[in-house]
């Protein structure tokens, strides 16, 4: 059975279909990639999956339970979908150390030196523990990744979801996430990615789901999309010989 499977999602807004019918589904150990034009959806499919969006119709079944009915726990259900956002969210006012620590002591209801055991243990991983005592702003844009993941996978999630990881990077940081993200993988990590970066997309999954308006229009490796029917679909994947 799949970890997450999403059946029939429709998402409307001011009488715009925002996704349409999506299906898909993220088995155990996982790296999906979803890529697309800007305003295809992508983002608000992501944000439906632990339900910072709300759909309009359709299901989301996470480990073998429905999620969009009205008495599920939706905070347990964010701590299990962690959420790593495109301009990494980390609290300017807060340290490193802190932005790691607060949300196992608001949510998993540690203590404090308990919180600030387990964040050091995330930081040590991505090697941002000389940066405890900064504050995002004395950070680059790679370190900020480094520990918006490492803030992510402090709560234990089942699925880490990342939303445009490489956006913000140079390409040298880039090939960093994508090394980051293969190694997370290694561990078993189950993920799902939204990119408009095909270097990062071609390191990170054999195959690619193609969003389009709102709808997945094809799932397949890039060396096939690039040479896909539809004009599109080719164009986006950058095969300049079939153009």
């Amino acid at each position: 059975m799949a970890l997450i499977q999403v059946r029939d999602l429709v998402k409307e807004f001011d009488g715009q279909t925002i996704l349409s019918n999506i299906n898909l589904d993220l088995k155990e150990g996982d790296v999906r990639v979803l890529m697309g034009a800007s305003g295809s959806g992508k983002s608000t499919l992501l944000r439906c999956l632990n339900r910072l969006v709300e759909p309009t119709s359709g299901s989301i079944v996470f480990r073998g339970k429905e999620v969009l009915g009205p008495n599920v726990d939706v905070r347990e259900l964010r701590k299990q979908i962690g959420f790593v956002f495109q301009q990494f969210a980390l609290y300017s006012h807060l340290t490193v150390l802190d932005n790691v620590s607060l949300g196992l002591r608001k949510l998993h209801k540690m203590g404090r030196a308990e919180a600030k055991e387990k964040a050091l243990f995330e930081l040590s991983h991505f090697e941002m523990t000389p940066h405890r005592d900064k504050y995002p702003s004395q950070l680059s844009g790679g370190q900020k990744q480094r520990v918006a993941i490492a803030r992510a996978l402090a709560m234990d999630p089942a699925v880490l979801v990342l939303d445009e990881p490489t956006s913000a990077l140079d390409p040298v940081m880039s090939r960093d996430v994508a090394d980051l993200i293969n190694r997370l993988h290694g561990e078993g990590i189950t993920m799902i990615c939204v990119t408009h970066d095909l270097s990062l997309a071609r390191n990170i999954a054999d195959t690619v789901l193609f969003l389009d308006r709102g709808v997945i229009r094809a799932d397949d490796r890039i060396d096939v999309l690039s040479k896909h029917s539809e004009p599109e679909i080719r164009t986006f994947f950058g095969d300049k010989e079939t153009l």
